[in-house]
């Protein structure tokens, strides 16, 4: 597993950097430059998981569904571009590279992940050291209150419920695994979602957030289920495990 988290973090990193230079030197702006980017990351990622990993099935958002993963031992969950509006922009970081690695041994689980923010140069992997407190992502410094973020184009309509019951504030921020690694990364407490997300969007965030120590699941309370016939996988949360009650409670009432 260790080779397979290596691999995950280094292919993370190459597409954050093919896509950093894409941005700097493409002269594309906009929806151009994000749909350049999910090409072009999207054909480096495939390229690579044939040439080290053969036997292996991809399921990645920018390629077509090869159902034959569903049958597969071993299947990569990959999104080239998490976030595409805000690499878009040129100017924003809360966008980011997943790569994922699912297992069917023991039931069905993730056993390897990574999160590249390369706008912040750093990959995360599912590996259990610590992550120090840091910035870069969130517009403003963490306070004393806790920070729940939730996504600046569908934020929950339990956005404020949910930063109510654990004494809190909401931060709007752009790609699941930018918000994500804010709470990894100490700059938010909770990521709360509901609507419009795909196993490709959570896949490499929980695998890291887990890891390192964050409660993850469903929005009612069960746990996240991967390499589903249907890929779409709606509602998330991760969060701090002492908050996981005071929050489930919210976001299972609705």
């Amino acid at each position: 597993m260790d080779d397979d988290r290596a691999l995950a973090g280094e292919l993370a990193t190459a597409a954050g950097r093919l896509l950093l230079d894409i941005r700097a030197n493409s002269g594309l702006a906009g929806k151009e430059l994000g749909d350049a980017g999910d090409q072009r990351s999207n054909e480096l990622l495939i390229r690579r998981l044939a040439e080290e990993r053969p036997d292996d099935a991809v399921l990645s958002e920018e390629s077509a569904d090869d159902k034959s993963r569903l049958s597969a031992a071993r299947v990569w969950i990959v999104d080239p571009v998490d976030g595409t509006r805000e690499y878009g922009k040129g100017d924003r970081a809360d966008w980011a590279v997943h790569v994922a690695l699912w297992s069917s041994a023991d039931g069905g689980g993730l056993i390897a992940g990574a999160v590249a923010l390369p706008a912040l140069g750093v990959t995360y992997v599912d590996d259990p050291g610590p992550v120090p407190p840091t910035t870069g992502l969130a517009s403003s410094p963490k306070g004393d209150r806790p920070r729940v973020v939730v996504s600046s184009s569908r934020p929950p309509a339990f956005s404020q419920p949910v930063a109510d019951a654990i004494g809190g504030e909401v931060l709007s921020m752009g790609s699941a695994g930018a918000k994500a690694m804010a709470v990894v990364r100490g700059e938010a407490d909770a990521y709360v979602h509901s609507g419009g997300q795909y196993e490709w969007d959570s896949a490499a965030p929980v695998a890291v957030a887990q890891a390192k120590g964050l409660w993850c699941g469903r929005i009612d309370g069960s746990p996240l289920v991967y390499n589903r016939d249907d890929t779409y996988l709606p509602d998330l949360v991760i969060c701090r495990p002492e908050l996981t009650e005071q929050i489930i409670a919210v976001t299972a009432a609705g």
